[in-house]
């Protein structure tokens, strides 16, 4: 017979092991979940809405079928060895054989339709197009609004080009691997005649412009549309050495009202876009991105070369005010997203994961609105690390930050850079039915967990993470 010390011992071990592996069993993220089975309701002091009474699918949410479209265009998805020009060449994903893809331009209002192709991307992949509100159905999640396009498998997206701006699309399938591994492009509206596109990545720590390292040159006009695209999971600081510059638009939406600009950086958000106007007067000028060997030179002969600027355009206050087309004050539905971080499991692996408003994936909060609802949220971030915001489907306007009211040209934005220790009062219109995703741009803490919804009354998905689909949206 075991001695009573041993017995004590056997004891006292399950109640340390007992708690431990309940915590590890309840952190399991059940095969085949859904959206709609995922976390627990937040209706943000709006009216709940009556149980069972999803009954739209948004698989149904797309564009006219009966409409030709205006712009075709085919993708071919391949795993593979492809060059960067400047540093040599990488195994990774390409779409037509490049990386980035091809830059897909339309007009607004033009119907964009896009055939992907995975002929060789083993784990499957989707097309998200990053800032674009398109119906749900278009939206590329896998495991949300689509599954997962699976090698020899094709899918196709359809959409109307409704806002003018700067875009991109990736894949939100693994997409923390397969997005830093090529799979991405541009996606312009309606582009001018004096444009230039920077599109920023990092492919195994090497930073490129347009795919390529070191510098950069194109051709320049004496005045120039900069489109600027990060596309990594940080922050980047761009800057004009040489020449003055105005912020015309942010995430796609014009600035009003924009002044002049000389010896400040502007900050470029992981997943953002800003456009600026350049005026060159015919010389040379050298985009920094963020620092290190790769820029962007418009013009030809020798361009300067500086240093990051100390100051920073601040979009809180840049530009001047104008109305808004919603009173924030008459908001329906007012919710929190609070941003920690705490020891612990996650899918079965101890660690110090993320947390929205206390909870980790998949028991977090689901914002629930109803189509026409105004609503506010307060976005704060006590979790030791920046994170940069992506709400899908959706534009919203920043109202204050820090407590400090926006005082500027309105700020609309898709993709939000939220610091440590800052909060930022943010406010949209629910106009887009669907099932859309809230999550952290930074890529792999989207794949750690900081993810939610903002899911509509009366829509439902059909589609499931994991299972015999391989849906990983993240």
């Amino acid at each position: 017979m075991p001695s009573r010390r041993t017995l004590v011992a056997l004891a006292a071990t399950l109640v340390v092991l007992a708690p431990i592996g309940w915590f590890w069993s309840q952190s399991l993220v059940p095969d085949g979940l859904s959206a709609m089975d995922m976390g627990y309701a937040d209706y943000g002091g709006g009216p709940s809405m009556a149980a069972g009474h999803h009954h739209r699918s948004l698989a149904e949410l797309k564009a006219a079928a009966d409409r030709a479209p205006d712009v075709s265009v085919r993708l071919v998805a391949r795993k593979e060895r492809f060059e960067i020009p400047g540093r040599g060449s990488m195994e990774g994903y390409t779409l037509n054989h490049t990386s980035p893809g091809p830059q897909i331009t339309a007009k607004q209002g033009e119907l964009v339709e896009v055939t992907l192709v995975n002929e060789s991307v083993p784990d499957g992949m989707t097309l998200h197009w990053h800032g674009v509100d398109v119906p749900a159905a278009e939206d590329g999640v896998a495991g949300v609004t689509q599954d997962a396009v699976l090698p020899g498998q094709t899918f196709t997206y359809r959409f109307v080009a409704v806002d003018a701006g700067t875009y991109w699309y990736h894949s939100h399938q693994l997409s923390h691997e397969q997005v830093k591994k090529g799979l991405y492009g541009v996606l312009v509206i309606t582009p001018g005649t004096t444009d230039v596109v920077a599109a920023v990545h990092t492919y195994d720590k090497v930073r490129t412009v347009n795919g390529g390292y070191g510098e950069r040159r194109v051709a320049g006009k004496p005045t120039v549309r900069l489109r600027l695209i990060n596309t990594d999971n940080g922050p980047m600081a761009a800057w004009v050495d040489g020449a003055g510059y105005r912020v015309v638009a942010v995430d796609g939406t014009a600035v009003n009202a924009p002044t002049p600009v000389e010896g400040k950086s502007v900050l470029v958000t992981a997943g953002g876009r800003i456009d600026l106007e350049i005026t060159t007067s015919g010389r040379a000028v050298r985009i920094g991105l963020g620092g290190g060997p790769t820029t962007l030179v418009i013009g030809e002969g020798d361009a300067p070369a500086g240093p990051e600027p100390a100051q920073r355009v601040d979009l809180l206050s840049y530009g001047k005010p104008a109305a808004l087309p919603f009173d924030p004050s008459k908001a329906d539905r007012n919710f929190e997203y609070r941003i920690g971080r705490r020891p612990g499991f996650f899918d079965g692996k101890p660690g110090l994961w993320w947390t929205i408003n206390g909870h980790q994936f998949p028991g977090v909060p689901v914002f629930m609105v109803a189509e026409g609802n105004v609503v506010r949220m307060t976005v704060r971030n006590t979790s030791g690390q920046v994170h940069p915001m992506h709400l899908h489907g959706h534009h919203v306007v920043v109202l204050s930050r820090n407590g400090v009211a926006a005082s500027g040209s309105p700020w609309w934005t898709d993709s939000l850079n939220v610091e440590d220790d800052e909060s930022y009062e943010i406010a949209f219109v629910a106009d887009n039915p669907g099932i859309w995703m809230d999550h952290c741009h930074n890529l792999p803490h989207a794949a750690q967990g900081l993810v939610t919804h903002l899911m509509y009354d009366g829509i439902s998905t059909p589609f499931h993470l994991d299972g015999a689909t391989h849906n990983q949206p993240e």
